[in-house]
């Protein structure tokens, strides 16, 4: 079986770890390759690469720099194939969403495409007599990356590109989970798209090597993705060393339904939302909030009930597969450990998707789609983030107490209406504190130009990642303020 390499200063590297996890097949409960526990050695070795590197890469014009994101952005094109087959082994998410990774993925390397004109600075011309004023926007050094399971394709991406487009050089620390889809990147397009030796490296491991990056004295900053309390924890860790940080956290996502909302035309999208990935991204819808009286409600629940029964589970290699399987094993424990505990605080179960068999893949981490109703304020679903296929039915009387529901959670990383009229969508946008807001669309992922808006309890930090603030992040304004004294007298002939 293999052993994942690391990458660092534009080679592959033999780990010298003595300790590993598989890397699975969550279809097939089979391990497809040995993680290394990167030693600390190795994650000094990576520093170190990315460290000498920087000194020449930020020296380089910024329309050269760009010139190897243009031919990764080229072979992830290329690759899209073979890269969406592996992130469905590594992941076991469905096709079309791991198709979409590598998407969204090209699609932050075109956005970083610009930053040359994003890292402009400013010019005042006599700020007094003889004086200009002007700025300077500069890269800082070596930034790190530590991702979440979930996505292992697109979001390394919501930060690298524009990090090393700025004249950074970067260091990705690769999901123990799902750490091979990022390597297979590594090995078909970084190493291939021309940038120097060291400018982008890659390193396995588990949360220490995570730590020894935020610790490292030339680590200037961390970029994350992952649960509240681990964006909080990781938040907390590298401002107290003065590094920067951006850090998205969870979520717990309300899909709001006016009386208004085309039901038929949304409910694929719904689908989608919540099921899709199989539940486990931080856009998912985890809370349908009804707005209406109870027969309103009652036709929605049967028709939302009705569709979500007919969604296929199953291996996503096939393509009729609408969802997948959870990503392992303890994953899929700790989901039916939520399940009953929401049973426990009183919450009613009306589809249960405990027990599901995929033939062909009766040891895969599967759970079917999962349904609760009288889910009452302090209900566990209510607290805690569900990380898998389970959604929960709310009722309300009117808009107000929707909007007020959804305020009420500590996080605030998505929202959604569904509403076919614009004074309720305007009313929504302008009254909820989510920082994603979709009207119709229920996974609000926004372009690779946009912030990825996470607010409250959703993420740790100032500046976000993707486009413009993305630039912020990995740079600094300089400000010179000169004159010139024309004491050379220069004659003419």
């Amino acid at each position: 079986m293999e052993t994942l390499k690391h990458y660092i200063n534009g080679k592959f590297v033999e780990s010298k770890a003595t300790s590993f996890l598989d890397a699975m097949n969550p279809a097939t409960a089979e391990a497809i390759a040995r993680v290394p526990m990167s030693t600390k050695d190795e994650v000094m070795a990576a520093v170190a690469a990315a460290k000498a590197a920087f000194p020449a890469w930020r020296n380089t014009p910024g329309i050269q720099r760009i010139q190897p994101i243009m031919k990764l952005q080229a072979l992830l094109k290329e690759n899209i194939k073979a890269l969406t087959e592996i992130t469905v082994q590594n992941h076991g998410k469905e096709w079309d969403a791991a198709e979409g990774e590598v998407v969204r993925a090209y699609q932050m390397c075109e956005a970083a495409l610009s930053v040359p004109e994003l890292q402009k600075g400013e010019f005042m011309e006599d700020i007094a007599l003889g004086i200009d004023e002007y700025t300077t926007v500069e890269p800082l050094g070596v930034f790190a990356m530590i991702p979440p399971f979930n996505f292992p394709v697109m979001i390394p991406f919501w930060f690298m590109p524009f990090a090393v487009a700025t004249g950074n050089t970067y260091i990705i620390k690769s999901n123990e989970q799902t750490p091979v889809p990022i390597t297979r990147i590594f090995e078909t397009c970084i190493d291939k798209a021309g940038f120097p030796p060291g400018v982008i490296n890659l390193i396995h491991g588990g949360p220490e090597v995570g730590t020894a990056l935020i610790e490292h004295p030339d680590v200037k900053g961390v970029s994350s993705v992952g649960s509240t309390p681990v964006a909080k924890a990781i938040y907390a860790k590298a401002t107290s060393l003065g590094k920067r940080a951006q850090c998205h956290g969870g979520a717990n996502n309300f899909l709001v339904v006016d009386r208004t909302a085309n039901i038929d035309k949304i409910m694929p999208n719904m689908m989608n939302s919540i099921f899709g990935n199989s539940g486990q991204r931080c856009l998912a819808g985890k809370h349908v909030v009804v707005v209406g009286d109870a027969a309103f409600y009652d036709k929605f629940k049967q028709k939302f009930i009705e569709t979500t029964r007919s969604l296929k589970v199953g291996y996503g290699l096939d393509k009729a597969s609408f969802m997948g399987p959870v990503v392992a094993k303890k994953n899929l424990d700790k989901l039916h450990d939520q399940i009953k505990k929401g049973i426990e605080s009183g919450a009613t179960l009306v589809l249960d998707g405990r027990g599901i068999k995929v033939p062909g893949f009766e040891k895969g981490y599967f759970l079917g789609p999962s349904i609760f109703e009288n889910v009452k304020p302090g209900n566990y679903f209510l607290q805690e983030e569900v990380f898998g296929p389970v959604a929960c039915l709310h009722r309300v009387d009117k808009l107000d107490d929707a909007i007020a529901m959804l305020n009420a959670d500590p996080r605030g990383n998505a929202t959604t209406i569904y509403t076919e009229s614009g004074e309720n969508a305007r009313h929504f946008r302008h009254e909820v504190k989510a920082g994603n807001v979709g009207i119709n669309i229920g996974v609000v992922a926004p372009l690779a130009w946009f912030p990825f808006a996470g607010a409250k309890e959703s993420f740790f930090g100032t500046l976000r990642a993707q486009g413009r603030e993305a630039v912020e992040f990995f740079t600094q304004a300089h400000v010179i303020i000169e004159r010139f004294h024309g004491s050379t007298k220069i004659e003419w002939d």
